[in-house]
């Protein structure tokens, strides 16, 4: 990266720089795509169990188009299509969705799956699990349904000390895909030093999307009086980039529109960084780029971190509807 783009500019004018990567991740494009094709091929309404991705936007966009979103699957008719969101669900849901005859599409991202695997795996050779990650987010509700009666959550340092497990020589941790590396690091090292022994996944857990994120922050932030966040308040990686922001000592805000943007954070500010969650579309960051030129940022630079080029493949029972679909439009896809 050439950091020259990011140093203080001497003259007065205001500009924004644009982080890249920013926005979609492969998984986030995967499900999104995954909902669409199911519309388009089956016909509304699609049941969603939770929201597909946490982005607001993208869920309303949805449900205009036809899809259906409930938070459990009680709500969802017997016999119906649903489709579980990028966020994976435990075994107990899969089995409720086969006693009521449900004919399911599951968008889990593939690095999701990972960890609940590795759940598996460990939990079969007879370790205890501790999930580093946030007790309410629907991630780890599935990851931790895997082998529930041997996981148990931590969030914080002090739940760390607090473990109590049957053989402190057979610990395995697994971590949450979009917790910020250095809460993730503060956890593990505490995990090392209660557990000597302890397992853990042969890499990491968190994600590349929610890295890469996070990495373009750290680059950029020195240079930037604020740092806007596109993302809705449920997104955890998105709320994990406001964090690394101002563990910086810079200025930042989640923001799920240009319409959130407050004025008063822009007085006596001459460089924002604008950046997006895996989960926001590219939309509503050109949204907040426009605003900023209104308001006399007139100077936009992209500030390209690191290339990103991962993509995932479709799950069978979307590539078998499309093959079935002799005529289907590719333009959802």
């Amino acid at each position: 990266m050439n950091t020259s783009t990011i140093e203080t500019s001497e003259s007065s004018t205001k500009r924004v720089l644009l982080l890249k990567p920013r926005g979609f991740c492969a998984g986030v494009v995967r499900a999104i795509d995954i909902v669409q094709i199911a519309l388009d091929t089956f016909g509304a309404p699609i049941y969603v169990r939770k929201e597909i991705v946490h982005n607001s936007y993208v869920v309303n966009d949805l449900a205009k188009k036809g899809a259906i979103f409930v938070n459990e699957l009680d709500e969802v008719p017997e016999g119906a299509r649903v489709i579980y969101s990028a966020h994976g669900v435990s075994p107990a849901v899969r089995e409720a969705a086969k006693g009521r005859g449900l004919k399911v599409i599951d968008a889990t991202c593939p690095l999701v799956t990972k960890v609940h695997v590795e759940a598996i795996k460990f939990a079969k050779q007879g370790y205890s699990l501790v999930l580093v990650g946030h007790r309410d987010h629907e991630e780890v509700e599935g990851t931790q349904g895997e082998a529930p009666d041997v996981t148990q959550v931590v969030s914080t340092v002090e739940e760390v000390e607090a473990l109590v497990v049957p053989d402190p020589d057979k610990v395995a941790y697994l971590t949450q895909t979009t917790l910020s590396l250095s809460e993730a690091g503060i956890m593990i090292d505490a995990l090392k030093k209660k557990f000597p022994n302890i397992a853990g996944p042969k890499s990491q857990d968190i994600c590349y999307a929610t890295e890469n994120r996070q990495t373009a922050v750290k680059n950029v932030a020195h240079g930037a009086d604020l740092v806007l966040v596109v993302g809705s308040a449920n997104s955890s990686n998105s709320n994990r980039l406001v964090e690394v922001s101002k563990n910086l000592d810079t200025n930042s805000y989640l923001i799920d529109s240009a319409d959130a943007i407050d004025p008063v954070w822009l007085e006596g500010v001459k460089t924002v960084a604008v950046t997006a969650g895996a989960s926001a579309p590219e939309v509503l960051v050109s949204e907040v780029v426009e605003y900023l030129q209104a308001k006399g940022f007139g100077s936009v630079d992209e500030v390209e971190v690191m290339p990103e080029n991962v993509r995932f493949g479709l799950p069978p029972e979307i590539v078998q509807a499309i093959a079935s679909a002799p005529r289907m439009s590719v333009a959802a896809v």
